[in-house]
Formats: C-alpha cells, structure tokens, sequence
C-alpha cells in the first residue's frame, strides 16, 4: 500500500510538471524589459518567447509578432525551441507508460512485475524530459544574465527573467521528482528461503525393555 501512494503522488507530480513545461514552452514572457523613455505615455513592457514576441503599451494594449522565418533565429534560441519540445513528447510518453504500469490500472494484472517496470521505465522517461526542460530554461537564463550584465549592451534593451523561465523551472524540478517517485515505487523483492524441515524429536524412554 505504501509503494502505490508514492506511485500515485510521483504520477501527479510529473504529471503536473509536464503540463507546466507546456504552459511554459508556450508563454512568450521569457525573457522581459521596460522601457518608459521621456513621457510616462510611451511607457511600454517588452517580452520575448521562445515563439513570438510582444510589446505591452502603458494603455493595456498588447501587440505580439511571431518570428517570421526560424533560419533566422539564433542557433541557441532553435536549440530551446527542441529541447522544449522534446520534453514534451517525452512526458506524453511518459504519461501513457506510467499509467499502464500503475497499480489502480486493471492492464497487465496478470504480471505485476511487467507492471511495476512499466510504471520504473514511465519515472526513468520523466526524469529524461524534466532534465531535457532543465537544460533549455537554464542555457536560456544563462544567456539573459550575460547580456543583462554585458557593459555593451544598451540600457532599454536590457532583458530580465521572464515568468515563463520560472515556471519552467518549477515545472522541470515537478517531472524529475515525480519520475524518482516513480522509481523507487517499485517493491523490493523480499529473498524467499526454503522451508526447513523439522527433525522428529526421539521419543522418551518409558523405562520398560522389550525382549
């Protein structure tokens, strides 16, 4: 009972994780900048994502334009794009690998250790898809940081980290928790012995002799 509620809570957590990556693949505020110029009215908010781009004017108007052709694009900003996107083929792999593994599943009762390396191989697949999400949100936080902190870099083009790295991060460490949950839901398996046989105990002398 114990290794199927840490199944179920490991499911859960990478379940969640995943969808976050996709929330978070999807959102354009990675990276984000305000610029007020000389009158308040020009006021304006600056996001970029991994697909579009968009500016918010101080009136509440926004305006995004989707990059237009991807040879155009950075190399590291292609390589974000397919790490995303890998992680998320990889958690909707995981998703339907761990769920015929479970233990509330009725597939595959007749062998449960089939089953419960189901569920294992399901965690191992999370684990490869939050660190896939990990590596791209980071590779691309690195680079905000350096151009932030680059003295060549103009002061209203200065980008900060957008809400979308941090779910991302959030959602990355959700999928790599859950799939260790995952892994170790899996029972020990419990050394089995052969029974030993009893010796039959003398019987007690009765103190008489039979000739």
């Amino acid at each position: 009972m114990a290794s199927g509620g840490l199944q179920l809570l490991g499911f859960v957590l990478a379940f969640l994780g995943w969808i976050g990556i996709i929330i978070s693949t999807a959102m354009p505020q990675w990276k984000m900048a305000s610029y007020a110029g000389d009158n308040i009215v020009t006021a304006q908010a600056l996001y970029e994502g991994l697909w579009m781009s968009c500016a918010m004017q101080s009136t509440g108007q926004i305006q995004c334009k989707v990059y237009d052709s991807l040879l155009k694009l950075e190399s590291s900003l292609q390589a974000t794009r397919a790490l995303m996107v890998a992680a998320i083929l990889l958690g909707l792999v995981a998703v339907f690998v761990a769920v015929t593994g479970m233990k509330c599943m009725k597939c595959m009762e007749d062998d449960q250790v089939k089953k419960m390396r189901m569920a294992v191989f399901g965690g191992v697949i999370f684990i490869i898809a939050g660190l896939a999400a990990l590596v791209a949100t980071s590779w691309y936080g690195n680079r905000v940081a350096r151009a932030f902190y680059d003295p060549f870099t103009p002061v209203n083009t200065r980008f900060e980290f957008g809400s979308a790295l941090f779910i991302g991060w959030a959602a990355a460490s959700l999928a790599i928790l859950g799939g260790a949950f995952l892994c170790c839901s899996c029972p020990r398996r419990e050394t089995s012995y052969p029974p030993t046989r009893g010796y039959p105990k003398n019987a007690p002398s009765t103190g008489k002799d039979y000739v």
